[in-house]
């Protein structure tokens, strides 16, 4: 049996998956997967079963894998900014 993964192993994994969620263009996209992340990492936290902790983690870097390769799609392809992005850049630009 493999012994579970470090407390730092864990925090860097989810630093990375948090970069990665950020880096979507979509804002829809970004907000779905930032928040979905903070929910897995959330549960993985919470494990005290060293198995149960294990699994999650190897699972948690497969979706990392698959979610950099979807972030670099949405970068090729995020079409257009939605109305809230939008606003965000108004108000920046009457505030300077």
């Amino acid at each position: 049996m493999a012994a579970p993964p470090s407390p730092k192993a864990i925090l860097s994994l989810y630093g990375s998956t948090l970069r990665t969620a950020k880096s979507f263009s979509s804002y829809n996209f970004r907000n779905y997967f930032l928040r979905r992340t903070k929910e897995n990492f959330r549960g993985i936290q919470a494990e005290k079963d060293p198995v149960k902790l294990t699994l999650a983690y190897n699972e948690a870097a497969k979706e990392l894998k698959v979610l950099r390769r979807s972030a670099i799609v949405n970068q090729l392809y995020g079409g257009w900014r939605l109305a809230v992005e939008e606003q965000n850049d108004v108000r920046g630009r009457r505030e300077t």
